[in-house]
C-alpha cells in the first residue's frame, strides 16, 4: 500500500497538501485550517493515521521505511524554516505530537525539543544567545524521552530537580539559572543511562524516529484505551503524528505557554478563559503537575498578546462554528497557536452556550439540539452550597468546574473505583491531575489536587464528565503511607468526608447541605426546539 498520499504539510513549500480529518487527524486538520486563514502556526508535516496502522501491524518491518520517510520530510521542513535538523550552527528542533481523528485530550503522548544533542545545543546557543533556554530545553527532552520512549519512571528526575531547586534556593524551576540547569541536564544524562542501560541518543534522526514510534504506540496506552471505551471511539482509526517546528515558551521573561477557551467551559459564560505560565513550555500547563499562576500578570507584562488572544478566540469561534479550546506559546513576545479544538465543557455550560448561540442567531435550533445530543437534559441541575455553619473551612483552591461535591476521601483511582462500586460517593484527592487517573476521575463525585491548573488535560476531562474539581490547593499535603491528608493544620484520613464548593473554591470538613436548582428558562427554550422539530417532521 502506498502511504505517501497520507503525508501532509502545513506551511511547507510546494503544493498545499491537506487531507480529510479521518487520516490527517483532528489536531493537524485544525492546524491546517488555522494556517489557511492566516493565523500564526509553526510549520509542520504530518504522518496520517494509516502510518499508525501500518506500524502497529508489523513494527520491525516498517521501521526502515519510516526512517527514510522522516528523513525526506525533515528536508521539506528545513526548507520552510531556514534551519537544519542536526546542525551545529542553526539547528531545527521539533515537537512530535499525536492527533487522532477525534479529540482525546491528554490520552496520548507528546515529545518536545527533539533534535537537541550535545552537538546541536552549541548551535542553539549560538543562534539564540540564551544559555538558560538551551539547557532547560535539553533537560526537558532527556526526561520526556525517557518517560515516553523508554517508559522510565519520573521519580528519579523529579528528585534531581527538587535537589537542584533546594541547592539554588528556588521555589520553581523557572528560577534556576543556566549554571544550575547545565548541572541538572548532565545529571539527567546520568539518570537516563542508569535507568535504561544505554546513553541518551546523540543522533537527531534516531530521536525523531523513536519519538514517532512512541507516539504511535501511545494509541494503545491504558489511558487511551479507557478513554475510547468511555467515549465509544473506534480503536481501529489510529493516530496521526504531527512533527512541528519548535517555538520556545521557555525563552525568558517575555515568553510562556498557555491554554485558552473562547468561553468559560465550566459556566458557559461568554468570556475569555485562560491559564498561562511565563518562561514555560506547553507540557507544564497541560500535564497537571504545575500551577499556571501568571494569567493576571500576562495582562500587565504583555498586553498586546492578551489583546491578540481575545481577537483570535473570536476568529476561531467563527471559523470552527463552536466554542474553542486552544493551546498557544509566546516566544519573545510573539504569539503562536499550536492547537484548537471544540471545547470540552460541563453539561451546564453546554446548555447555556446552546441557548445563547441560538438567541444570537449563530446556531439554528437543529444545530443546538445536535450539540446537546450527549447531555442528559432530564437530570440537568446545578448544585450550590447550603448552610456551612458547624462545618470547618479547611482551605481553598482554584475552581476548575462548577457545582458542589460531597464524598469520602479516596487517595488513588483504585480506591475511588472501589468506593463507587460500593455505592459510596467519594472525592479523589491527588497531588496533581493526570489522565492516567481517568478511571478514578470518572468514578469520583469530585476531584481535589495540590498542584495543577484549570486547563490541565485531566481537569478538562473532569469538566466534560460534569465533576466538581478544585486544583492547586497549596495547603494540601498527602501522606500515602499513612493514608491521610493535611490541609493547613487539619488532618483527615481516607474515608473522612469532604465538601468541595466550586463557586468559592472552598473545602469544608464533613457533608455540607447542598441546594440544587434547575435551569428552567433554558430548558423551556430547548423544549420549544424539540416541539418545532417534531412538527416539522
Amino acid at each position: 500500500m502506498d502511504l505517501t498520499r497520507h503525508l501532509y504539510g502545513i506551511g511547507l513549500p510546494g503544493p498545499r497538501l491537506e487531507g480529510p480529518v479521518e487520516t490527517m487527524g483532528f489536531k493537524a486538520f485544525n492546524l491546517a485550517r488555522m494556517a489557511a486563514i492566516g493565523l500564526p502556526v509553526p510549520q509542520a508535516f504530518v504522518l496520517g493515521t494509516p502510518f499508525c496502522q501500518a506500524f502497529g501491524d508489523d513494527p520491525a518491518a516498517f521501521r526502515p521505511a519510516l526512517r527514510k520517510l522522516l528523513e525526506s520530510q525533515i528536508e521539506r521542513l528545513e526548507a520552510a524554516c531556514g534551519l537544519e535538523f542536526g546542525s551545529g550552527r542553526k539547528p531545527l528542533l521539533v515537537s512530535v505530537r499525536s492527533g487522532a481523528p477525534v479529540s482525546m485530550p491528554g490520552m496520548m503522548d507528546t515529545i518536545l525539543d527533539v533534535g537537541l544533542t550535545d552537538a546541536t545545543l552549541r548551535g542553539l546557543l549560538r543562534m539564540t544567545g540564551n544559555p538558560r533556554l538551551v539547557w532547560d530545553s535539553y533537560r526537558r527532552l532527556i526526561q520526556q524521552y525517557a518517560e515516553v520512549v523508554h517508559h522510565s519512571p519520573p521519580a528519579h528526575f523529579r528528585e534531581a530537580l527538587n535537589l537542584a531547586m533546594e541547592q539554588a534556593g528556588a521555589q520553581r524551576p523557572q528560577e534556576l539559572d543556566f549554571r544550575a540547569l547545565t548541572r541538572l541536564a548532565r545529571r539527567y544524562l546520568e539518570i537516563f543511562e542508569a535507568l535504561n542501560g544505554c546513553p541518551f541518543p546523540q543522533d537527531p534522526l534516531t530521536q525523531l524516529q523513536r519519538a514517532t514510534e512512541a507516539v504511535f504506540d501511545s494509541w494503545m496506552s491504558p489511558r487511551a484505551i479507557e478513554y475510547r471505551r468511555m467515549r465509544r471511539i473506534d480503536a481501529k482509526m489510529g493516530t496521526a503524528v504531527t512533527v512541528q517546528r519548535m517555538v520556545f515558551g521557555n525563552a525568558g521573561g517575555t515568553s510562556g505557554a498557555g491554554v485558552g477557551f473562547s468561553r468559560d467551559p465550566a459556566s458557559g459564560e461568554n468570556r475569555l478563559y485562560l491559564d498561562f505560565r511565563f518562561n514555560s513550555q506547553g507540557e507544564d500547563v497541560v500535564s497537571g503537575q504545575h500551577s499556571a499562576p501568571d494569567t493576571a500578570r500576562l495582562a500587565a507584562s504583555l498586553p498586546h498578546v492578551l489583546s491578540r488572544l481575545g481577537s483570535m478566540a473570536e476568529i476561531l469561534e467563527r471559523e470552527f462554528g463552536d466554542v474553542q479550546e486552544f493551546e498557544f506559546t509566546v516566544q519573545d513576545g510573539v504569539l503562536y497557536l499550536l492547537q484548537t479544538r471544540s471545547a470540552k465543557r460541563t453539561p451546564w455550560a453546554a446548555l447555556r452556550i446552546a441557548v445563547e448561540q441560538v438567541n444570537a442567531g449563530i446556531w439554528s435550533p437543529a444545530r443546538a439540539l445536535d450539540m446537546l445530543g450527549d447531555v442528559d437534559l432530564r437530570h440537568m441541575e446545578h448544585a450550590r452550597i447550603g448552610d456551612t455553619r458547624g462545618h470547618t473551612l479547611l482551605g481553598s483552591a482554584i475552581p476548575a468546574g462548577i457545582g458542589v461535591a460531597v464524598g469520602t476521601i479516596a487517595l488513588d483511582p483504585a480506591d475511588a473505583c472501589a468506593q463507587a462500586e460500593a455505592g459510596q460517593d467519594c472525592i479523589l484527592v491527588r497531588d496533581d491531575t493526570s489522565t492516567a487517573d481517568l478511571r478514578g476521575i470518572a468514578a469520583a463525585r469530585g476531584i481535589l489536587t495540590a498542584r495543577g491548573g484549570r486547563t490541565a488535560h485531566a481537569a478538562v476531562v473532569a469538566r466534560q464528565l460534569g465533576k466538581a474539581c478544585l486544583v492547586g490547593c497549596t495547603a494540601l499535603r498527602i501522606d500515602l503511607a499513612r493514608r491521610c491528608v493535611t490541609i493547613g493544620e487539619h488532618c483527615l484520613h481516607e474515608g473522612d468526608t469532604l465538601t468541595l464548593d466550586c463557586a468559592s473554591g472552598h473545602i469544608y470538613a464533613g457533608a455540607v447541605p447542598v441546594i440544587t436548582e434547575r435551569p428552567d428558562a433554558w430548558l423551556s427554550q430547548v423544549a420549544t426546539w424539540f416541539s418545532h422539530a417534531t412538527t416539522a417532521s
